[in-house]
């Protein structure tokens, strides 16, 4: 696997508009990505709409959480969403709480019922192409259930991406993690200790479920393609966003806290 730095234009961001964040300070405190009453510092990318567009206010917030509402969205015809964070970052754990709520829109697809999740080291926002569905990221992607069925959550998908586990390069999709199975309406914890280079962490209500390292863009796939020619394979940071995947849900709670060099 070729490794090489990458320029600073592309992730020099991470290094810049830290939000006051000091990296390498082990009393670093948590710093707060949602205030609990904004959309402040996020910013929706739809399918088959530019960035910045809100289709159908899909993206908005009740009582303290960011709730994915498909109330207004019409038929979901595969406009998958995502809500970008402003900032991108690279070494931190970040938390969050989450929950499945109501019933799944019209025309979602059936793998996507009671399922979203949180895209970690993605690509910029600006850089998603009109129609792509997912960015080049690391997906901690989460599942509700129903109580007939038991699905782990704090699972990993790798999106444009491959990850190494055991020190092996591994190529499957979706991976599914060692957590239980959590049912709607249900309030969720999540931490992720992401260290890209050392070891990246799920932990789901404290549980340590999912231990992977040193991601890379998968040069198979047309998107994670055009990041590794442009600079280098091994991914060391990029953006968090939040996911819009047809099923009701709401985060809140959403925080980070970058790791000690």
């Amino acid at each position: 696997m070729v490794r090489r730095t990458r320029p600073i234009f592309a992730l020099g961001l991470l290094l810049i508009g830290t939000s006051g964040l000091q990296a390498g300070n082990a009393k670093a405190q948590w710093v707060d990505l949602f205030d609990g009453k904004t959309l402040e510092g996020w910013t929706p990318k739809i399918k088959g709409a530019p960035l910045g567009n809100n289709v159908g206010n899909v993206f908005r917030v009740r009582n303290g959480a960011i709730v994915v509402d498909y109330s207004e969205f019409g038929d979901f015809n595969a406009r998958f969403g995502h809500l970008f964070h402003r900032t991108p970052q690279s070494r931190y754990r970040l938390q969050m709480e989450y929950r499945f709520v109501g019933k799944q829109a019209t025309g979602g697809p059936e793998w996507a019922t009671r399922n979203s999740g949180v895209m970690l080291h993605g690509q910029p926002a600006d850089t998603m192409t009109l129609d792509q569905d997912f960015p080049a990221s690391l997906e901690v992607q989460f599942l509700g259930t129903d109580g007939k069925s038991d699905r782990t959550t704090g699972n990993l998908c790798t999106p444009g991406t491959h990850v190494e586990i055991d020190g092996k390069l591994v190529t499957q999709h979706c991976i599914n993690s060692t957590g239980k199975a959590y049912r709607d309406e249900e309030w969720v914890k999540a931490e992720i200790e992401v260290d890209a280079e050392r070891e990246i962490v799920h932990r789901i209500n404290g549980q340590v479920v999912m231990r992977y390292a040193r991601p890379v863009y998968d040069t198979g796939d047309a998107d994670g393609k055009r990041f590794a020619d442009r600079f280098g394979t091994a991914i060391r940071g990029g953006t968090i966003s939040l996911q819009s995947e047809s099923h009701p849900v709401e985060f809140r709670r959403i925080r980070i806290q970058p790791l000690a060099d």
